[in-house]
């Protein structure tokens, strides 16, 4: 009689856990048929992919830059634990003959950065960290104006492919966001 209890009890566990096998109750733990493993990331893919853990989790940063009506110039994509400092290289060196003055958070306060901006004759208009020793002046007036960035960024996440980063690869992600700046650009192409 106990024998009966027990293919009993076993038959009713099976009917919970969705018409499991019997023997093989709980799939995902014992190596039969689960989730697949093609969605997980390989090893050694995710800094390639500018795909990094942050306290939001597994996240991307996008540095962009803008031009004085707000219209994005240049990408660089980074993974979501890199410093701001990481993304500033590319960008600055992208078109410095042409920019007067560069408008910037205080994420990309340091000496180097400083030092470059300094070196290419542009204004560094950028609030000082708050631990700095000995804080950088900077003019408040036009710090104003580095609104038309988080403006940019604004317009961009209206594309919720891009708020959400649906790809997986680096340049295809960055394709969209080229994309949608070209949409962007369209209105203004005849005043240049």
């Amino acid at each position: 009689m106990g024998h009966d209890r027990r293919v009993r009890c076993h038959a009713r566990d099976a009917g919970r856990t969705g018409g499991a096998r019997r023997g093989r109750r709980h799939d995902r733990q014992h190596g039969g048929p689960g989730t697949s493993l093609c969605r997980r990331h390989k090893k050694g893919t995710q800094q390639t992919e500018a795909l990094g853990r942050s306290r939001g989790g597994f996240t991307t940063k996008l540095h962009a830059r803008c031009d004085a009506r707000g219209l994005p110039l240049g990408f660089v994509l980074t993974p979501g634990q890199a410093h701001d400092v990481q993304g500033f290289a590319p960008l600055f060196r992208m078109i410095t003959d042409r920019i007067k003055a560069f408008l910037a958070d205080r994420g990309y306060d340091a000496d180097a950065i400083r030092e470059e901006i300094e070196a290419a004759g542009v204004e560094a208009v950028i609030p000082a960290k708050v631990n700095r020793r000995n804080p950088a002046p900077h003019d408040r007036a036009k710090y104003k104006w580095r609104n038309l960035i988080e403006r940019l960024f604004n317009k961009l996440k209206n594309w919720r492919r891009i708020a959400t980063r649906y790809d997986k690869t680096k340049e295809s992600y960055l394709g969209f966001v080229a994309l949608v700046s070209v949409k962007l650009w369209i209105p203004f192409v005849h005043e240049t």
